[in-house]
C-alpha cells in the first residue's frame, strides 16, 4: 500500500514536470486500436496547488499537436497478453504521433479498461475544535477513512475525495479556510488487478518512455461523454469498446462507481465472421457498412455480397440478407446490454436524482443503438460525443475517442487524489469494508 502510494505521487510529480516542459503524450491502450494523442501546453498557467480540492493543479490550455492510431495487438479484454505486440503496437503509435507533433516526447499518461475494477465508498471525521480547515486537516480527515481490505494482488488506481461536510454544512467542495468543530469527508476508491497495472507500465517502459500517470477508461470516458450537467445531477457513462464495455458513474463532479463488461464490439464481430464463415475483416466491414439492430420488411430483400479469398468461387460469391445480419449481431448487443443494466443496478444507479445515461465507444454507432438500449436500461439514452479540444483532428472526433480526448482532460485538470496530500504513514490499516453501492446510498 505504501509502495503504490510512492508511486502515484511519484507519477504526479513527473506529471508536473512534464507539463511545465510543455509537452506530455496521451496513451489509450485499447482492445482493437492504440491512440497516441501529443498536447501543448500553452504554459500561461504553471502548476499552482493553491486551486483547491477538486479540480487540482494544472488549469493550463493545451492544444493537440500530434495524433495517431494504430490496430492494437496484444491486448485482450483491454488487458496486455503478449508484451512483444504490444510493445510494437504502441511504439507505432507513438512514432507516428511524434512525427506529426514534430517533437519528441518522453512522458506519457495511460488509460486502460480491463483489471476488474471494483469500487468501494469510505467515510472518515475528524475534530478541528472550532480553528479554520487547513491543509493538514484535510489529510488528516482522509488519513482517517475506513481503508477496506481490497484482497491480495490488487491496487488502488484512484481514491478520491468527492464529499466534505462541516458539522452540518455537507456538499462543500473545499473546506479549507473554513471555520467548524468536525470535518467529515467521502471518498471514493477504485482498486484494479495490480498484475495488469504493472504489465502496462513495464510496456510503456520498454518503449523508452515514462509513465507520468495512469487511469482507467471508464473513468476518463465519463469526463469527456458527460456534458456538466449531467457529470453534476448524476448520469452514467456506458463506453462500448472492441474488447471491453466500461460503465461509470458520475455525481456531483465526480465518479463515484465504475465497472468493466467484458465484451465489447470485436465479440458483435467474431459472432458474424462465425455464423457466415467469414475472416474477421471481412466480419468488421460487413458489421460498419450494413450493420444495424432492428429489422424491417425492407431488410429481408436487400442482400449483401459477403464475398471472401478461399478460391472457391461459389463460396466467395455468397450473398446475405440485411435482417440475416441483423438477427446475428442483436443478442450480442442484448447480451452486452444486460449486463450493463446488471451492473447499475448493482450499482443503485436508480436511487440517484437524474437517470441520464450516455452511450459512447467505438461500437455506440451501431445504428439503432439509443433505442435498443432505452428499453433494456429503462432510462433516458443519449448518445456522446467527446468534448471538442483545442487541435484534435477531425478524424479523432467521433466516439471511439471518448476515452483519449477525457484522458487529455484528466492530463490538464486532474482531480484531486488521496496522494496529493501528505497522508501520515501509519494510517494504512484494513479494517472495514463498505462497497460504494451501499455508501451512495446512505450519505447522498
Amino acid at each position: 500500500m505504501i509502495e503504490l502510494y510512492e508511486s502515484q505521487r511519484a507519477m504526479r510529480n513527473m506529471r508536473k514536470a512534464a507539463m511545465q516542459r510543455g509537452v506530455i503524450a496521451i496513451l489509450d491502450v485499447g482492445t482493437s486500436k492504440i491512440a497516441c494523442l501529443v498536447l501543448r501546453f500553452d504554459g500561461a498557467e504553471r502548476m499552482d496547488e493553491s486551486q483547491g480540492v477538486g479540480s487540482m493543479a494544472g488549469q493550463s490550455g493545451f492544444r493537440v499537436i500530434g495524433a495517431a492510431t494504430t490496430r492494437s495487438r496484444g491486448v485482450r479484454f483491454g488487458e496486455i497478453v503478449s508484451m512483444a505486440e504490444a510493445e510494437r503496437a504502441i511504439r507505432t503509435a507513438v512514432q507516428a504521433a511524434q512525427k506529426m507533433a514534430q517533437i519528441r516526447v518522453d512522458h506519457v499518461i495511460a488509460c486502460f479498461s480491463g483489471a476488474g475494477p471494483r469500487s468501494y465508498g469510505l467515510d472518515g471525521s475528524v475534530e478541528v475544535n472550532g480553528t479554520e480547515v487547513t491543509e493538514q486537516d484535510i489529510a488528516r480527515v482522509l488519513s482517517a477513512c475506513d481503508v477496506p481490505n481490497f484482497g491480495e494482488g490488487r491496487e488502488v488506481l484512484h481514491a478520491q475525495p468527492v464529499n466534505f461536510a462541516l458539522d452540518h454544512r455537507s456538499g462543500l467542495i473545499d473546506p479549507r479556510g473554513q471555520v467548524g468543530h468536525t470535518l467529515s469527508t467521502d471518498m471514493h476508491m477504485l482498486t484494479v488487478d495490480a498484475q495488469a497495472v504493472q504489465n502496462l507500465a513495464q510496456c510503456v517502459k520498454r518503449c523508452d518512455l515514462e509513465l507520468a500517470g495512469i487511469a482507467n477508461s471508464a473513468y476518463v470516458s465519463g469526463i469527456s461523454g458527460l456534458v456538466e450537467d449531467e457529470q453534476e445531477l448524476g448520469a452514467a457513462c456506458v463506453d462500448i469498446g472492441g474488447g471491453t464495455t466500461s460503465v461509470s458513474i458520475f455525481l456531483k463532479k465526480h465518479m463515484i462507481y465504475a465497472d468493466t463488461v467484458r465484451m465489447g464490439g470485436d465479440h458483435i464481430t467474431g459472432d458474424i465472421s462465425l455464423g457466415f464463415q467469414v475472416p474477421i475483416a471481412t466480419a468488421e466491414r460487413i458489421k460498419s457498412f450494413y450493420g444495424g439492430l432492428f429489422a424491417t420488411g425492407r431488410d429481408d430483400s436487400e442482400m449483401i455480397q459477403i464475398g471472401g479469398d478461399t478460391g472457391d468461387w461459389e463460396h466467395d460469391r455468397r450473398e446475405i440478407s440485411r435482417a440475416e445480419l441483423i438477427g446475428i449481431m442483436r443478442p450480442r448487443v442484448d447480451e452486452i446490454l444486460e449486463e450493463v443494466r446488471a451492473r447499475l443496478d448493482a450499482a443503485g444507479f436508480e436511487h440517484l436524482p437524474s437517470q441520464q445515461i450516455v452511450l459512447t465507444g467505438g461500437s455506440s454507432l451501431i445504428p439503432g443503438l439509443d433505442g435498443l438500449a432505452s428499453r433494456i436500461l429503462g432510462q433516458q439514452v443519449r448518445l456522446g460525443r467527446p468534448m471538442r479540444v483545442h487541435g484534435l483532428p477531425q478524424a479523432a472526433t467521433s466516439a471511439g475517442f471518448a476515452a483519449s480526448v477525457g484522458l487529455c482532460l484528466f492530463a490538464a485538470h486532474p482531480q484531486d487524489e488521496w496522494w496529493d496530500f501528505e497522508i501520515p504513514m501509519d494510517r494504512y490499516p484494513a479494517r472495514s469494508l463498505k462497497r460504494a453501492v451501499q455508501w451512495f446510498r446512505d450519505n447522498w
